[in-house]
């Protein structure tokens, strides 16, 4: 039976994996493992329990002509010393492995070993992309409809689109213009939180040339569900060519914070009670 699982299910039907193909980055191995070694480790706890129970049905119950209750015991020691060390090493064993792969998933490259280093700003309700080594920039815009294409379409060619290349250390820096947004590539099983204010990294090697969803895991506001975007992960020199496209655009340099609304947001920071402040 497991000789004839496809490789989606024996990675527990996570995205991201395809036959005869590497994962799509260096940590999608690593999350799918811990998902599905949780997994088995819970069904095997499942099917204790639920055998307990069973047998505890069967043999306990009330058999024709018995009258009254069975004998009542106030505490069964060692079956409360059980059922209280082997949840508390399931719990310390999930923290450990968790642990063990989230310092490693975390681990951001040294300077030097960085091949790409790409700055995503989110915003109300798109994306903007700096590709710092190169400076040169993608602005984006929010998904549109296609009228012309089914109810719920959207036009894939207007999505804000992040370029590459393939067998590269990635560095992704992440920040927020406005509220709180996440940054989820959903073939990478990896996303992370972007706060207003502060910097967050994402450090990836990119393994699989191909085209994947991301899209804002975080309740954003209104068009929240259009704010979507796509990694493509391409060959070095397809990468080349599109970084030259945005020059030819003109698209020469980083797009800044400049239009962060939390400047305006009230506290000791925002700039009227600052003059307020000072003129005090």
């Amino acid at each position: 039976m497991l000789a004839g699982c496809t490789q989606a299910q024996l990675h527990g039907f996570l995205p991201g994996f395809e036959a005869d193909q590497p994962a799509v980055t260096n940590h999608t191995d690593r999350v799918a493992g811990l998902w599905v070694t949780s997994w088995i480790v819970l069904l095997v706890v499942g099917v204790i329990t639920w055998g307990l129970t069973i047998w505890a049905v069967i043999a306990y119950r009330r058999r024709r002509g018995q009258t009254g209750l069975p004998v009542q015991l106030r505490y069964n020691m060692p079956i409360e010393v059980f059922y209280t060390i082997v949840p508390l090493i399931l719990v310390l064993g999930f923290f450990a492995f968790t642990a063990r792969d989230q310092q490693a998933i975390e681990q951001r490259f040294a300077e030097e070993d960085v091949d790409v280093k790409v700055e995503v700003i989110a915003k109300q309700w798109a994306w903007d992309f700096n590709y710092v080594n190169e400076d040169v920039y993608s602005p984006g815009i929010q998904g549109q409809p296609d009228v012309d294409g089914p109810d719920g379409s959207l036009v894939q060619s207007e999505l804000p689109t992040l370029y590459l290349p393939v067998d590269a250390n990635v560095e992704i820096e992440l920040e927020s213009r406005d509220v709180i947004h996440s940054f989820w590539v959903v073939d990478f099983l990896y996303k992370k939180d972007m706060f207003p204010g502060k910097t967050n990294y994402m450090s990836l090697t990119t393994q699989r040339e191909g085209t994947y969803e991301g899209k804002c895991a975080e309740l954003c506001g209104e068009y929240h569900s259009l704010m979507l975007f796509n990694v493509k992960v391409v060959s070095q020199g397809e990468y080349d060519e599109y970084i030259e496209s945005l020059r030819d655009l003109g698209q020469e340099g980083q797009l800044s914070n400049e239009y962060d609304r939390n400047q305006n947001l009230p506290g000791p920071g925002a700039p009227e009670l600052k003059e307020e402040h000072e003129a005090e």
